[in-house]
C-alpha cells in the first residue's frame, strides 16, 4: 500500500507600485489570500519616475490531503485535476 500527500496547484498574481521596497512589500501582502505564500516578486524601477513596480506571484500552500493506492499507477490515477503529489511513502 502506498500513501501520498497531495496539494492543490493554484497561483495568482498581483501588480503593485510603491516608492520604497517596504511599501511594495506591504502592497503585495494586501493581495495575499489565506492559504497562499508569496513565491516571487521581481521589482523594477519605473522609467522617469521615483517609483518601482512589482509583480507578485502567490502559490497555494494549504489544503494538503492524503490518498492511498496499491501501486504508483493507481496512486497517480487518484490525483485529482489541479492537484499534485508532494510525497509518497509505503504504508
Amino acid at each position: 500500500m502506498l500513501i501520498a500527500l497531495i496539494r492543490p496547484v493554484e497561483s495568482s498574481t498581483a501588480d503593485v507600485i510603491g516608492t520604497t521596497l517596504a511599501e511594495v512589500i506591504v502592497e503585495l501582502e494586501q493581495h495575499r489570500k489565506p492559504g497562499f505564500d508569496l513565491t516571487s516578486a521581481p521589482v523594477r524601477m519605473l522609467k522617469g519616475e521615483a517609483k518601482m513596480e512589482a509583480t507578485g506571484t502567490f502559490k497555494r500552500v494549504d489544503g494538503i490531503e492524503q490518498i492511498e493506492a496499491d501501486d504508483m499507477a493507481s496512486l497517480r490515477a487518484k490525483v485529482p485535476e489541479g492537484w499534485r503529489m508532494l510525497t509518497v511513502r509505503t504504508a
